[in-house]
């Protein structure tokens, strides 16, 4: 498979715009800001995204619903993407952006 690097600079801003919209559902706090998304990527032999992601515990029972608001997400925003489930390194809380901390202490999370 041909993959190049990474994708345009506006792209890659749009798709990670889109994917804030994308909800952990345990944890009520978007994809991005949770740290989950390690790369975007573009498959040239495909003509589609690759979302290189993990999720917070390799157990997660809600991957069919997470990949089914990442498809929502994007529609409009890509043809075609697939997720490239990646568990090493492990997510750790320290991948949380700051947004991504305030919006879990105002769902009453003490991070």
């Amino acid at each position: 498979m041909t993959m190049s690097a990474t994708l345009t600079s506006a792209l890659y801003d749009e798709v990670t715009e889109a994917l804030k919209d994308v909800m952990d559902p345990e944890l009520g706090v978007n994809i991005v800001d949770l740290g989950l998304i390690y790369d975007l990527a573009w498959d040239d032999e495909n003509d589609a995204l690759v979302i290189h992601m993990t999720l917070t515990s390799a157990g997660c029972p809600l991957t069919d619903v997470i990949e089914e608001q990442i498809a929502q997400s994007l529609d409009g925003v890509v043809k075609q993407f697939r997720i490239n489930w990646v568990w090493m390194p492990p997510w750790g809380p320290e991948r949380i952006t700051d947004d991504g901390r305030d919006q879990m202490r105002a769902l009453g999370f003490a991070i």
